[in-house]
């Protein structure tokens, strides 16, 4: 018997946690398909702004973190927590790289616009290709000249997205959760929410408990 099982991502390209998160989110899938192979998995990546409020061009990164922390050293010890976290899945993010801590409307709208263009594996190489550009290499992910390159790199035509491609700031909304509320969130066959990068054997058992719920109904 062919089971369904729908996986819902709440992220923001900007979080480093959310990266994190989907590299523990990778490696439950890859145990679920092992122990449950007749499951079938319907994966959506939710986008929700952490700020949509930001300038469009966004603003300095270092400033920006800086005076949301408070000090260099507050500053220095959330980067090093988070490096951290991130080498555990295999993730080397570099934030000496990064220059713009960017509004990621665009970015959203983009992969938004991809969903109904691409199968899901160019879907998930354009995502994994936009979290690279940013955590590895430092890129402006509010310019839609990075955005139109990134996109043109995994199979679109700069014709296919420039219509979602503003310039404006304009907030991105999809209905799929509250701008500014806090991500990475997961959700499986419409149950609770399951909040922050939780390891990959929490979400294999939250995945297991969804299962069960419809075997059992």
């Amino acid at each position: 018997m062919k089971l369904l099982l729908s996986v819902e991502v709440f992220f923001d390209f900007v979080c480093p946690w959310c990266l994190i998160g989907q590299r523990h989110l990778q490696a439950a899938l890859l145990l679920l398909q092992r122990e449950r192979p007749q499951v079938h998995v319907h994966l959506q990546w939710r986008g929700v702004q952490l700020l949509p409020g930001l300038p469009a061009s966004g603003l300095p990164f270092h400033a920006f973190y800086l005076q949301r922390l408070g000090s260099e050293e507050a500053v220095r010890e959330r980067q090093a927590l988070v490096r951290a976290a991130a080498c555990v899945v295999g993730e080397d993010i570099d934030f000496s790289r990064i220059r713009r801590m960017p509004n990621t409307g665009n970015a959203h709208r983009l992969l938004q616009r991809a969903v109904g263009l691409l199968d899901t594996a160019h879907q998930e190489a354009l995502l994994a290709q936009m979290f690279i550009a940013y955590f590895h290499q430092g890129r402006d992910l509010g310019d839609s000249r990075v955005l139109l390159d990134i996109a043109q790199r995994c199979g679109l035509e700069a014709a296919q997205v420039a219509g979602c491609l503003r310039d404006d700031g304009s907030p991105f909304l999809d209905g799929a959760g509250r701008a500014g509320s806090s991500v990475p969130r997961f959700r499986f066959n419409q149950g609770p929410l399951i909040a922050g990068a939780q390891p990959a054997e929490v979400l294999f058992a939250a995945m297991t408990d969804a299962l069960q719920q419809v075997e059992r109904a």
